[in-house]
């Protein structure tokens, strides 16, 4: 196995996903700088619920990668000790939560709970269900504090971070990358990661490899409340909620439509009252704070994790839930990239699916 100490490698993308790839590319020797448009953690980290759930009705072609994701969250917990997770676990029931998919490969690790075990976990639920699924395994995090401590982790072992930066375009020689253009002049690379969510797609096409990547919206609520209400992360038809130390409540909706009824504050207030509803000694929420976050699906709904098969030297890593892959992608990756190897589990993500090889005319 070679180990390229030493190599120059550009990260484009400051967020959960760009973090992880500097941070544990460092690690492995890379002179890594992270190119950032906008500021750190300024996209759809900004606006991710964070849950660590790595449940999926089966079959999952990507069962090894989620399978993997919360021992390496457990890892960067030890190698960073300002990480904070809330691993409470996760309580689902009723429709259109897992309690109603099929078993698979990760539904083993919930535990099928009655309603007096839910009551114990749950105390100020009003209307408890007869049975419930309890992932004891599963937390949630901030993915705004997480990216922070992940950039610090690069940035002390020699990473560079430049925000308010633009990738104008890349440079390339005999089919090889060698830099990219940015709004503070060329950066020399030996390989670039692409890891910038929705925007990957326009910056492949300045590559001739324009992915098919879908902006998928989805709406992010905070509410003021009382600490102690919620204990673990419910899940259920009516509400995804979950609660800060300071008593703050984190709410996802699904994004509807663009009508004016499905307007992100209307949804807001209707999720207010049904969470009102079901928690005892929430008292009145304040006012939502509501945000649509823009999530980076590929149009097949796996993620694109490899080299483009269009330029040497371009490393694409795009993927939803980015938030609960980060740290097992990140791993994989700087290995595929530092160690000149491949992993089987990344196998179903290659960009070589949507993109293929570019042939020398004759």
């Amino acid at each position: 196995m070679t180990h390229e100490t030493g190599k120059r490698i550009v990260v484009i993308g400051a967020g959960i996903v760009g973090a992880s790839l500097a941070y544990h590319l460092a690690g492995k020797g890379a002179h890594v700088t992270l190119v950032e448009a906008q500021e750190i953690a300024s996209g759809v980290t900004a606006t991710s619920f964070a849950w660590l759930n790595t449940s999926r009705d089966a079959p999952d072609p990507i069962a090894r990668l989620r399978g993997a994701a919360i021992g390496d969250y457990h890892r960067l917990e030890k190698e960073l000790p300002d990480l904070k997770i809330q691993w409470t676990g996760a309580l689902c029931y009723g429709a259109g939560t897992d309690e109603a998919l099929p078993a698979s490969s990760h539904r083993s690790l919930a535990t099928q709970v009655t309603r007096s075990r839910i009551l114990e976990l749950e105390p100020n639920l009003n209307d408890a269900p007869e049975q419930a699924l309890f992932k004891a395994e599963e937390g949630a995090l901030d993915a705004v504090q997480t990216t922070h401590v992940l950039i610090a982790g690069a940035k002390a072992r020699g990473a560079k971070v430049l925000t308010q930066t633009r990738v104008l375009g890349f440079t390339t020689l005999s089919g090889q990358l060698t830099g990219v253009e940015t709004t503070v002049g060329t950066l020399d690379a030996d390989t670039v990661v692409i890891a910038a969510g929705t925007a990957t797609k326009a910056l492949t096409a300045m590559l001739d490899a324009p992915l098919p990547i879908e902006a998928s919206p989805s709406i992010f609520i905070r509410y003021a409340a009382q600490p102690g209400v919620v204990r673990t992360l419910i899940s259920n038809a009516d509400m995804e909620v979950r609660q800060k130390a300071d008593g703050t409540l984190l709410v996802a909706e699904d994004f509807r439509s663009d009508a004016p009824h499905d307007h992100p504050s209307l949804i807001a207030l209707q999720t207010a009252k049904a969470i009102e509803e079901q928690l005892r000694g929430i008292g009145s929420l304040g006012p939502p704070i509501t945000h649509v976050g823009l999530r980076p699906i590929p149009v097949d709904g796996l993620p694109i994790i490899g080299y483009l098969p269009t330029v040497v030297g371009v490393y694409v890593c795009v993927m939803h839930p980015g938030v609960v892959l980060a740290p097992v992608v990140g791993r994989l990756a700087s290995e595929e990239i530092m160690d000149n190897t491949l992993f089987d589990a990344l196998e179903p993500c290659r960009p070589g699916r949507f993109v293929q090889r570019l042939t020398p005319a004759s």
